[in-house]
């Protein structure tokens, strides 16, 4: 599914939130897809099993995910759906970011190319 840096300063569970928030934004995991299991997750990334739970409730605290009890852990659906709060923050982050990115000398046109070619791949709206 994925590959964790198990080298980074940054927390394990912070890097599995991290890519299963990406797969979930990109659309490779769909609404009511289900996760792999706690246990299953564990084994197959060599990782605690409490590292994997932590990082469930994580998603589920941010929205991302649903449990049902005894069944697992699904994509939520009502996700998809625009929430101001995370509309903010993902504005702030990427704020942040161009701010770098033309600090470090990345043009002003490039950063636009970049955002209408990702329009364009993801199908976003004007």
């Amino acid at each position: 599914m994925f590959e964790l840096d198990l080298r980074s300063r940054t927390p394990i569970y912070e890097q599995l939130v991290d890519k299963l928030i990406e797969l979930i934004v990109s659309g490779v995991m769909v609404p009511d897809e289900q996760l792999p299991s706690v246990r299953t997750l564990a084994a197959q990334l060599t990782i605690n099993p409490n590292t994997i739970q932590k990082a469930y409730r994580e998603l589920e605290t941010k929205g991302y995910i649903y449990s049902i009890k005894g069944k697992g852990s699904f994509v939520n659906a009502s996700n998809l759906m625009q929430d101001e709060t995370k509309l903010k923050e993902a504005l702030r982050k990427l704020e942040k970011l161009i701010s770098e990115a033309l600090f470090l000398g990345v043009k002003p046109d490039d950063i636009i190319q970049l955002v209408e070619n990702l329009k364009d791949q993801k199908g976003g709206t004007s």
